[in-house]
This record gives structure tokens, sequence and C-alpha cells, in this order.
């Protein structure tokens, strides 16, 4: 199983998870489920209904859309960054042949060390032109999504520290490049010669180019380049890490419709993880993503916050207080009160077909979501997962949602690609390759 990220940040990550669950034992236990009432994803909150997908479109999309935002993930700002894009290195042949690799660095400023960030892109070399493309983030780096020799070692930022009496806003951070040995890591969550092979391109980010995922990475990601004139933090509301990377993801969507062997409308979006929770919200924001799909996004991504069971929003508030904005923690210990829950971020993607997995060891409430948000999905003539039972373990449900739940333990692997591939075969139509 590839690790999810290298062994220092593993390490970091589990002392930080372990401090948020000291916060508050939390329950693994179906039975100890309460009684729990979802939001109505087709009332308004008014308590209007919603009756037709004029409604959804112009009244009660755009109110959960300002709710989600200000609430949870933050408001992602109306300005606009002039973005800048170098090609690294020339096209090559990749992958014994099958491909051509092409990387592209976005400058978003014009400081040649300012914010920026690498797309890896591995482009079917012998099918008809424009191809559909997965497009994702990564977590160590693009170096480590396949062994080849070829994909550049990019910088990575490293946390300064923090001297006795320095605020932690003006630590010092760096950047230092990767070891070798971390090359292909990560390559069994990627399968990018199964996605090439499949006729599909495969576009992927280093998350923490976009914002490093620390408390205090806010100082040097790419937030800063939209504060308002005097600002120095975000506001209560601003976006948080999460938003940011869900930012990021757009701004792949950009070079993505100008590059002639991408079909710019057909866009696969997938996140595992924290990154399927940016996945999801980059979906809702960004309506180009053709398909999204969600690998074990977990608590504050698929989930549903109100069955309090496993990790919950206190956890995340605790471990990773950066990820959200800061109005969500008011829900840390009153997710009762949360106005919405994740059954309508899956909404939010409608009619787009949107696939939610789960790994056995996830929480069931990333089935009842998918479930739930199929409402919205029937109301503008769509087809939703069609059943409130949660099926076994590789009985994979495809309509327009989509669910899994697969054996083994919070990864990707090569039993979710084989049916996120397929999923895409049904909704785009095969790629010819």
């Amino acid at each position: 199983m590839a690790p999810e990220m290298s062994i220092p940040k593993l390490w970091f990550y589990t002392a930080v998870l372990c401090l948020s669950a000291a916060a508050r034992e939390p329950n693994y236990d179906e039975s100890k489920v309460g009684n729990y009432t979802l939001p109505d994803p087709l009332t308004m909150q008014d308590g209007t209904p919603v009756r037709t997908a004029q409604d959804w479109n112009q009244k009660r999309r755009p109110e959960l859309l300002a709710l989600f935002a200000s609430q949870m993930f933050g408001r992602t700002p109306s300005g606009k960054v002039k973005a800048r894009y170098e090609v690294l290195s020339p096209d090559a042949p990749a992958l014994g042949g099958v491909a051509i690799r092409r990387q592209v660095r976005v400058h978003f400023s014009d400081r040649s060390d300012g914010p920026k960030m690498d797309i890896l892109l591995y482009i079917p070399a012998s099918a008809p032109k424009p191809v559909p493309v997965f497009a994702g983030l990564n977590f160590n780096g693009n170096h480590t999504v396949h062994a080849d020799l070829g994909i550049r070692l990019a910088d990575e930022w490293v946390a300064g520290t923090e001297p006795k009496g320095v605020n932690r806003e003006k630590r010092q951070h760096t950047r230092q490049s990767p070891a070798e040995s971390t090359r292909g890591s990560d390559a069994e969550a990627w399968q990018v010669e199964k996605i090439v092979k499949r006729g599909y391109a495969l576009a992927t980010v280093y998350y923490e180019d976009i914002n490093p995922d620390w408390v205090d990475g806010t100082a040097v990601g790419v937030r800063p380049l939209l504060y308002k004139p005097g600002q120095t933090t975000p506001a209560p509301d601003g976006w948080g890490a999460i938003g940011a990377w869900a930012w990021g993801l757009g701004r792949i969507a950009d070079y993505l419709e100008m590059d002639k062997d991408i079909d710019a409308k057909r866009i696969a979006l997938i996140g595992h993880s924290r990154l399927g929770k940016t996945a999801l919200w980059a979906g809702a924001l960004d309506q180009r993503f053709a398909i999204v799909i969600s690998n074990d996004s977990g608590e504050g991504g698929a989930a549903l916050s109100k069955r309090i069971y496993g990790e919950e929003i206190v956890n995340l508030n605790t471990a990773f207080p950066h990820w959200y904005c800061d109005n969500y923690k008011q829900y840390s210990d009153h997710a009762d009160k949360l106005p919405f829950d994740a059954h309508e971020l899956l909404a939010l993607i409608a009619p787009r077909p949107v696939y939610v997995a789960s790994a056995e060891e996830d929480p069931r409430g990333e089935f009842l979501s998918a479930a739930a948000a199929g409402r919205v999905y029937e109301l503008l003539g769509k087809q939703g997962l069609g059943t409130d039972q949660m099926p076994g373990l590789h009985q994979p449900i495809m309509h327009t949602v989509g669910y899994h739940v697969r054996a083994g333990k919070h990864a990707v692997t090569a039993y979710d690609w084989d049916q996120y591939l397929t999923f895409a075969d049904l909704q785009f139509g095969k790629p010819s390759h």
C-alpha cells in the first residue's frame, strides 16, 4: 500500500491526531449513534420548498454555497491572479513510449521566488486528441507519483523553527530538495500506466506548492496574493487551507483549457483523504470539473457530521485548525447546529456525476451522505444511488451518483482506480486508445 505522506509528515500528523482524539473519545459503535436530523437539501433556509430545477439552480444552490463558504471552508476571494506559464522541460516520450510527459510551472506573481505550482501531465501518446483527463493534487511531490526519472525533483517547503519570543507568523520558512529515494514512493496511489493505457491523461500538482499544510503556512502560500490592502491574516470567514487547495485545482483547470491535447470538457477530479475534501469543495465551486471523485474523504468531506460516529468536527478543528475557516470552530461541540451536512456538499455537484468511495475502516456516513444527495440529482433528472441499503464489499453502484466500499485501509488502491476508470467510461464514453 502506498503511503499517503512521507514518514516525517506521517509522524507529525499521527501526533496531532492523538492530541485531537484526547479532546473527545470518538464513537466507533454503531449502536451508540443517536438520533439526528439531516437538513433537507430541497428546502430553503426560510422553509420554502424547492420544487423545480430552476428553484435549485437560482435559489437553493447559491444559498448552500454561501453557507458552506461562510461557515466551513471560508469564502474564496473574488480577485484574480494573473498566472504566468513556464515550460519546465520539453515534451518527452515516457512510460515505455505509451505516454508523453509534459511539465509546466504556473507562476502566480511576477517574482521568481513567489508562489507557484508545477503541473505534471501524462498524455496517451497514440490516442486521438484531445483526450479526457483525471486531475488531482498529490501529497508528497510530483516525483512520488511514478518512478519516471524525467519528473523534476521540485523543492519542498520546510516549516521554520520558532525561536523563543518569536511570533509564529515571523517564522523563517525554507525550501529544500526531496531525496531521490522518494521517487515513485506513492506510485500505487496513482496507477499512471493504467490511466494512460485506458486513454486518459493525468494532471497532478503537489498540494503544498499551493499552500503548505501547517497552521502558519498561509505566509508562504497563495492566500496573501488575494488579501485586501492592510490585511495580514484570513478573516473569520476567510478561506482555509482546503479553500486554497481547491482554488489551486481551479488553476489546473485554467491550464487544461489551454492545452490543445486535453478535452477540458471531460475533466475528472479526484482527491483522497483531506484532498478528497478539497476535491468536493472545488467541484462545488467550479463546474468545469465534469466528474468529482471523493476517495476516503471522511469527516469534513463526504461523511455525515451529525451522526457523531468516528472522527468529529472537534477532532478536525483541534488537529488541523488551518484547514477550515475560523467560523467552523463554533460547531466543534455542536454538530447539531451545523446548518448543512455533507449530503448537501455532494448535492452542490449535481447534475454532474459524483463518486464516493470508502475503505472498510472508514465511516458508513459516506454512503448515507451519497444516498441522501440523490434527491437533488433526481430533481435534476439524474439517477442517484437508488438504494438506502449499503452495498457489501466490492459491489460498486454506478449511476450518476456512484459508490463503493472495499476491503483494506485508508488509501487509494488499484481496485479504486479500476472503478473510477469504469465510472468515467460510463459518463464520458470510452476514449479511443
